[in-house]
């Protein structure tokens, strides 16, 4: 069973602290859980993060942390789910379960009627070699925690103030470049629907 949980806005360190320590804390017999919220704005960096892949932060604070992954960038308008998982009871690999959450994401963009793909060696979900979702995972004990950012509908000019996850010069999209109505309530219960739908047959 998955546990669904929408937390509204919160500012990143404080949802990071409560990932850790439910991670930390849970037992063989706890249920999986899927946070969803948005982050005032914040960069974070991954374990292997560069500080040279930081260009111009600007006033933007930028948050050192434990997840896969280079330096990213979240915002209002960008749904993060958070996905909290054990992998050993589920028998899943990490490199099975981001494959599944990219899989997530591509249905989740073509219910909009959005083509995405795949990059082999870069994680995330892109549209027309524009990255549109990003996915970093820490592994604690067999479970996992840190998830996905999509970006739905939001200020994307904050990106060209680092190389996204790495990468120089790569561009961004969100779901409103293609449908500029969207809602952030539509685009989550789409995601919930299709990942409980992966998760839970």
């Amino acid at each position: 069973m998955i546990k669904v949980s929408e937390l509204g806005m919160h500012p990143y360190v404080p949802i990071w602290d409560k990932m850790k320590n439910f991670t930390l804390t849970r037992t063989e017999h706890s249920d999986d859980e899927l946070w969803l919220l948005e982050h005032p704005p914040v960069y974070t960096q991954g374990q292997a993060g560069k500080a040279e892949h930081v260009l111009n932060p600007d006033a933007i604070p930028i948050v050192q942390s434990d997840r896969g992954g280079q330096v990213t960038y979240h915002g209002p308008g960008q749904l993060v789910a958070y996905v909290l998982v054990d992998i050993r009871r589920r028998n899943l690999g990490i490199r099975t379960l981001v494959s599944q959450l990219e899989q997530i994401l591509i249905a989740v963009l073509e219910r909009f009627q959005i083509k995405a793909s795949i990059r082999c060696g870069a994680p995330g979900v892109y549209v027309d070699d524009k990255k549109i979702a990003s996915i970093g995972l820490r592994v604690k004990n067999g479970c996992t925690y840190h998830g996905i950012a999509l970006n739905v509908a939001m200020d994307l000019a904050p990106f060209q103030g680092i190389n996204p996850c790495g990468f120089a010069k790569l561009e961004m999209t969100q779901i409103s470049d293609f449908i500029p109505d969207v809602s952030m309530a539509e685009v989550r219960k789409v995601f919930v629907d299709s990942f409980i739908s992966r998760f839970e047959r």
